[in-house]
């Protein structure tokens, strides 16, 4: 019975919102959608490039949002809820040893193998628990992301927020994204730059599995 309740509550969509229907203006990229992305394929579980979040992280987002537009900004999505499975697609890419098609793009100074022994990548993602979101600030004015010293998805040390090998331009826009998201409700991690969790997000030890469709919050 326990077992059973837990697997009906990972495709439980129903605290779920589009998140663009949610935060007006913001911008979508939805890396693992695509093919541009550390593994090269689109990914498990990515069946429309949209971006869900729970109704808490959606409504901490929409005032990020409004400050940041207060400040001529706005902001680009790259991922949000992810569902489990595509999780487990990065496992089995893991042991792949001979696919590093996309190496020069995200991981040039690191094996394969360390990207999970260094906590890049991880057997279960905070994504999944649907409070979660990657992302960076565009500038009105130019239409054109800020410059936050490296990528998204760039592994490395140079991802890491306090990171001073880049310029202080690179810096400071890398803390004003901080400041947004913290002054809003969201911790953020320490190896990248672009990632925030909601503080107190609602569903902490439950990793959600459903698809990333519109679908998904119909049912």
């Amino acid at each position: 019975m326990t077992k059973d309740y837990k697997r009906d509550a990972e495709l439980d969509a129903s605290d779920f919102v589009l998140l663009t229907d949610q935060v007006p203006g913001v911008i979508l990229e939805i890396r693992y959608f695509s093919t541009f992305n550390f593994i090269g394929d689109r990914i498990d579980g990515y069946e429309e490039p949209i971006a869900l979040l729970t109704k808490e992280a959606a409504r901490a987002l929409k005032a990020a949002a409004n400050q940041a537009a207060v400040r001529g900004y706005r902001l680009k999505i790259f991922d949000a809820y992810r569902p489990a499975t595509a999780v487990k697609h990065f496992m089995l890419w893991g042991i792949e040893e001979l696919d590093q098609r996309m190496k020069p793009f995200f991981y040039p100074d690191l094996e394969k193998e360390e990207l999970f022994n260094l906590g890049y990548i991880a057997k279960k993602s905070s994504h999944s628990r649907g409070s979660t979101v990657d992302l960076t600030l565009l500038d009105m004015k130019s239409g054109k992301e800020l410059d936050m010293g490296s990528p998204f998805d760039f592994f490395g040390p140079i991802s890491h927020p306090d990171s001073r090998d880049i310029t202080d331009e690179q810096y400071e826009n890398r803390m004003m994204l901080r400041d947004l998201m913290t002054k809003n409700g969201f911790l953020p991690f320490d190896y990248e730059w672009w990632h925030f969790t909601l503080d107190g997000e609602p569903y902490p030890e439950t990793y959600f599995d459903f698809p990333l469709s519109v679908e998904s919050l119909k049912k």
